[in-house]
Protein backbone atom coordinates (compact mmCIF):
# COMPACT_ATOMS: atom_id res chain seq x y z
CA UNK A 1 0.00 0.00 0.00
CA UNK A 2 0.83 4.11 -0.39
CA UNK A 3 0.76 6.09 2.49
CA UNK A 4 -0.51 9.68 2.46
CA UNK A 5 1.89 11.26 5.04
CA UNK A 6 3.50 14.80 5.57
CA UNK A 7 0.25 16.41 4.04
CA UNK A 8 0.45 19.59 7.09
CA UNK A 9 1.24 22.72 5.71
CA UNK A 10 3.75 23.76 8.82
CA UNK A 11 5.40 19.87 8.05
CA UNK A 12 5.21 20.71 4.24
CA UNK A 13 7.23 23.83 5.68
CA UNK A 14 9.76 22.61 7.54
CA UNK A 15 10.80 20.14 4.53
CA UNK A 16 11.36 23.44 2.69
CA UNK A 17 13.29 25.21 5.29
CA UNK A 18 15.06 22.10 6.59
CA UNK A 19 15.82 18.92 4.47
CA UNK A 20 18.87 18.59 2.65
CA UNK A 21 19.41 19.43 -1.03
CA UNK A 22 21.23 16.74 -2.04
CA UNK A 23 23.29 17.96 -5.31
CA UNK A 24 26.12 15.30 -4.59
CA UNK A 25 23.85 13.05 -5.51
CA UNK A 26 22.19 14.53 -8.53
CA UNK A 27 26.12 14.38 -9.49
CA UNK A 28 25.93 10.40 -9.20
CA UNK A 29 23.05 10.03 -11.21
CA UNK A 30 23.38 12.58 -14.61
CA UNK A 31 27.19 10.72 -14.47
CA UNK A 32 25.64 7.12 -14.67
CA UNK A 33 23.06 8.57 -17.17
CA UNK A 34 25.93 10.02 -19.39
CA UNK A 35 27.46 6.83 -19.52
CA UNK A 36 23.77 5.52 -20.47
CA UNK A 37 22.50 7.45 -23.30
CA UNK A 38 23.41 10.54 -25.30
CA UNK A 39 23.60 13.84 -23.13
CA UNK A 40 20.32 15.49 -24.79
CA UNK A 41 17.90 14.33 -21.63
CA UNK A 42 14.37 15.20 -22.19
CA UNK A 43 12.12 14.69 -19.47
CA UNK A 44 12.65 13.71 -15.77
CA UNK A 45 9.93 12.97 -13.57
CA UNK A 46 10.77 13.56 -9.69
CA UNK A 47 7.96 11.30 -7.75
CA UNK A 48 7.10 12.04 -4.01
CA UNK A 49 9.14 15.62 -4.60
CA UNK A 50 7.51 16.73 -1.53
CA UNK A 51 8.62 20.63 -1.46
CA UNK A 52 11.07 20.16 -4.73
CA UNK A 53 14.30 21.18 -3.18
CA UNK A 54 15.61 17.82 -5.23
CA UNK A 55 13.40 18.36 -8.04
CA UNK A 56 14.97 22.09 -9.04
CA UNK A 57 18.53 20.20 -8.92
CA UNK A 58 17.79 18.65 -12.18
CA UNK A 59 16.50 21.51 -14.34
CA UNK A 60 20.08 22.33 -15.48
CA UNK A 61 20.73 18.62 -17.49
CA UNK A 62 16.36 18.21 -18.81
CA UNK A 63 14.31 20.18 -20.83
CA UNK A 64 11.66 20.03 -18.46
CA UNK A 65 11.36 18.43 -15.29
CA UNK A 66 7.99 17.17 -13.97
CA UNK A 67 7.69 16.94 -9.83
CA UNK A 68 4.86 14.80 -8.59
CA UNK A 69 3.38 14.54 -5.11
CA UNK A 70 0.06 13.17 -3.53
CA UNK A 71 -0.03 16.44 -1.15
CA UNK A 72 -1.07 19.18 -1.79
CA UNK A 73 0.48 21.34 1.35
CA UNK A 74 4.00 19.74 -0.49
CA UNK A 75 3.31 21.10 -3.91
CA UNK A 76 2.46 24.64 -2.77
CA UNK A 77 5.17 25.10 -0.68
CA UNK A 78 7.38 23.64 -4.33
CA UNK A 79 5.51 26.45 -6.42
CA UNK A 80 6.10 29.10 -3.93
CA UNK A 81 9.81 28.48 -3.66
CA UNK A 82 11.70 30.06 -7.02
CA UNK A 83 12.01 27.55 -9.22
CA UNK A 84 13.08 27.58 -12.87
CA UNK A 85 11.19 28.39 -16.05
CA UNK A 86 11.52 24.37 -17.16
CA UNK A 87 10.40 22.97 -13.71
CA UNK A 88 6.61 23.00 -13.06
CA UNK A 89 4.47 20.27 -10.49
CA UNK A 90 1.63 18.21 -11.02
CA UNK A 91 -0.44 16.45 -8.05
CA UNK A 92 -0.55 12.48 -8.66
CA UNK A 93 0.07 9.14 -6.61
CA UNK A 94 3.37 7.37 -7.16
CA UNK A 95 1.64 4.44 -8.67
CA UNK A 96 -0.04 6.50 -11.44
CA UNK A 97 1.87 8.89 -13.24
CA UNK A 98 0.33 11.17 -15.88
CA UNK A 99 2.61 10.79 -18.57
CA UNK A 100 2.72 8.48 -21.46
CA UNK A 101 4.03 5.03 -22.10
CA UNK A 102 8.21 5.62 -23.02
CA UNK A 103 8.15 9.28 -22.79
CA UNK A 104 10.77 9.82 -19.40
CA UNK A 105 14.24 9.70 -19.34
CA UNK A 106 14.44 9.97 -16.00
CA UNK A 107 12.36 8.68 -13.00
CA UNK A 108 13.70 9.33 -9.29
CA UNK A 109 12.20 9.90 -5.96
CA UNK A 110 14.66 11.22 -3.12
CA UNK A 111 13.56 9.94 0.45
CA UNK A 112 10.05 8.98 -0.62
CA UNK A 113 9.96 5.59 -2.49
CA UNK A 114 9.94 4.37 0.90
CA UNK A 115 6.39 5.15 1.27
CA UNK A 116 5.06 4.01 -2.14
CA UNK A 117 3.48 0.42 -3.26
CA UNK A 118 6.53 -0.34 -4.03
CA UNK A 119 5.56 -2.95 -6.70
CA UNK A 120 2.83 -1.02 -8.28
CA UNK A 121 5.62 2.27 -8.49
CA UNK A 122 8.24 0.19 -10.12
CA UNK A 123 5.53 -1.11 -12.77
CA UNK A 124 4.33 2.22 -13.20
CA UNK A 125 7.98 3.54 -13.43
CA UNK A 126 8.50 0.92 -15.75
CA UNK A 127 6.09 2.28 -18.29
CA UNK A 128 6.68 5.96 -18.26
CA UNK A 129 10.68 4.66 -19.24
CA UNK A 130 11.51 5.30 -22.40
CA UNK A 131 14.13 2.32 -23.26
CA UNK A 132 17.45 3.58 -21.82
CA UNK A 133 15.41 5.62 -19.01
CA UNK A 134 16.94 5.67 -15.80
CA UNK A 135 15.48 4.94 -12.34
CA UNK A 136 17.24 6.66 -9.66
CA UNK A 137 16.23 6.02 -5.95
CA UNK A 138 17.88 7.68 -2.88
CA UNK A 139 17.23 8.21 0.61
CA UNK A 140 19.24 8.29 4.38
CA UNK A 141 19.31 7.08 7.27
CA UNK A 142 18.16 8.17 10.05
CA UNK A 143 21.30 8.48 12.21
CA UNK A 144 22.63 11.36 10.87
CA UNK A 145 26.32 12.54 12.48
CA UNK A 146 27.50 15.55 13.69
CA UNK A 147 31.25 17.11 13.74
CA UNK A 148 32.30 19.49 15.99
CA UNK A 149 35.85 20.34 17.42
CA UNK A 150 37.17 17.39 19.79
CA UNK A 151 33.59 16.52 21.01
CA UNK A 152 32.30 14.62 18.23
CA UNK A 153 32.05 11.74 19.14
CA UNK A 154 30.54 12.86 22.99
CA UNK A 155 27.86 15.15 20.35
CA UNK A 156 26.87 11.40 18.64
CA UNK A 157 26.34 9.79 21.68
CA UNK A 158 23.92 12.65 22.54
CA UNK A 159 22.32 12.35 18.91
CA UNK A 160 21.87 8.23 19.52
CA UNK A 161 19.66 8.52 22.81
CA UNK A 162 17.79 11.20 20.39
CA UNK A 163 17.22 8.86 17.73
CA UNK A 164 16.93 6.19 20.50
CA UNK A 165 13.61 8.39 21.97
CA UNK A 166 11.87 8.35 18.37
CA UNK A 167 12.46 4.81 17.51
CA UNK A 168 8.90 3.63 19.11
CA UNK A 169 6.98 5.69 16.87
CA UNK A 170 8.95 4.36 13.76
CA UNK A 171 6.10 3.75 11.33
CA UNK A 172 5.76 0.40 11.18
CA UNK A 173 5.57 0.39 7.47
CA UNK A 174 8.98 1.39 7.56
CA UNK A 175 10.39 -1.84 9.41
CA UNK A 176 13.58 -1.73 10.58
CA UNK A 177 15.19 0.02 8.40
CA UNK A 178 14.62 2.10 5.37
CA UNK A 179 17.78 0.25 3.89
CA UNK A 180 16.33 -3.01 3.65
CA UNK A 181 13.60 -1.41 1.53
CA UNK A 182 15.46 0.13 -1.03
CA UNK A 183 17.50 -3.58 -1.46
CA UNK A 184 14.45 -4.97 -1.98
CA UNK A 185 12.91 -2.68 -4.60
CA UNK A 186 16.71 -2.99 -5.94
CA UNK A 187 16.19 -6.91 -6.03
CA UNK A 188 12.50 -6.41 -7.16
CA UNK A 189 13.72 -4.13 -10.20
CA UNK A 190 13.96 -6.89 -13.45
CA UNK A 191 16.75 -4.57 -15.12
CA UNK A 192 19.83 -6.49 -15.71
CA UNK A 193 21.93 -3.66 -15.65
CA UNK A 194 21.69 -1.80 -12.10
CA UNK A 195 23.42 -0.65 -9.38
CA UNK A 196 23.81 -0.56 -5.95
CA UNK A 197 25.40 2.79 -3.68
CA UNK A 198 25.78 2.20 0.39
CA UNK A 199 27.06 4.79 1.53
CA UNK A 200 27.42 8.54 0.52
CA UNK A 201 28.35 10.88 3.60
CA UNK A 202 27.05 14.41 2.20
CA UNK A 203 28.34 16.91 5.17
CA UNK A 204 26.76 20.35 5.48
CA UNK A 205 27.78 23.18 7.83
CA UNK A 206 24.51 24.38 9.66
CA UNK A 207 23.25 25.92 12.83
CA UNK A 208 22.94 23.88 15.31
CA UNK A 209 18.99 24.44 15.44
CA UNK A 210 18.77 23.82 11.96
CA UNK A 211 19.63 19.83 12.74
CA UNK A 212 17.24 19.44 15.64
CA UNK A 213 14.77 21.11 12.78
CA UNK A 214 15.78 18.41 10.29
CA UNK A 215 15.16 15.23 13.09
CA UNK A 216 11.80 16.66 14.00
CA UNK A 217 10.84 16.31 9.96
CA UNK A 218 11.45 12.70 10.86
CA UNK A 219 7.88 10.70 10.31
CA UNK A 220 8.82 9.50 13.49
CA UNK A 221 9.03 12.66 15.59
CA UNK A 222 5.87 13.50 13.95
CA UNK A 223 3.89 10.82 15.15
CA UNK A 224 5.25 11.75 18.94
CA UNK A 225 4.63 15.30 18.60
CA UNK A 226 0.65 14.21 17.15
CA UNK A 227 0.26 12.01 20.15
CA UNK A 228 2.29 13.65 22.85
CA UNK A 229 3.27 17.52 21.71
CA UNK A 230 4.60 18.34 25.02
CA UNK A 231 6.70 14.98 25.14
CA UNK A 232 7.98 15.99 21.30
CA UNK A 233 9.24 19.47 22.85
CA UNK A 234 10.69 18.34 25.98
CA UNK A 235 12.69 15.74 23.68
CA UNK A 236 14.20 18.66 21.10
CA UNK A 237 15.18 20.68 24.04
CA UNK A 238 17.10 18.33 26.18
CA UNK A 239 19.12 17.14 23.04
CA UNK A 240 19.13 20.98 21.83
CA UNK A 241 20.32 21.23 25.47
CA UNK A 242 23.36 18.84 25.89
CA UNK A 243 24.70 19.11 22.51
CA UNK A 244 25.06 23.33 23.36
CA UNK A 245 26.43 22.01 26.69
CA UNK A 246 29.06 19.72 24.74
CA UNK A 247 29.49 22.16 22.65
CA UNK A 248 30.16 25.07 25.10
CA UNK A 249 28.02 27.47 23.23
CA UNK A 250 25.55 29.45 24.91
CA UNK A 251 23.62 29.72 21.21
CA UNK A 252 21.88 27.44 19.22
CA UNK A 253 22.75 29.35 16.13
CA UNK A 254 26.63 28.04 16.77
CA UNK A 255 27.22 26.32 13.67
CA UNK A 256 28.38 22.66 13.24
CA UNK A 257 28.64 19.95 10.70
CA UNK A 258 25.97 17.67 9.84
CA UNK A 259 26.62 14.22 8.17
CA UNK A 260 23.64 12.86 6.05
CA UNK A 261 24.48 9.27 4.91
CA UNK A 262 22.81 8.83 1.46
CA UNK A 263 22.20 5.14 0.01
CA UNK A 264 20.94 5.19 -3.36
CA UNK A 265 20.61 2.66 -6.51
CA UNK A 266 20.39 3.18 -9.81
CA UNK A 267 19.16 1.12 -12.99
CA UNK A 268 18.85 1.64 -16.97
CA UNK A 269 15.82 0.03 -18.67
CA UNK A 270 17.11 -1.70 -21.57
Amino acid sequence: MALRLFEGKDHAAAYLQYRVSPHELICRIMDYMETKMPKQFDLAVDVGCGSGQGTILLAPYFTKVVGTDVSPAQLKMAVANSIPPNVSYRQCSAEELPFASGGVDLVTAMTAAHWFDRQKFLLEADRVLRPGGCLALLSYSMDMELEYGDVSNTLNDICKEFYAALLPYRNPYLGSSSVKIYLDMFDSCPYPDKEWNECLRVKRITPLNRYIGMVETFSSYQILQQKDPVEAERLSNEARNKLMSAMKVSSPDAEVTVIVKYFYWLACKP
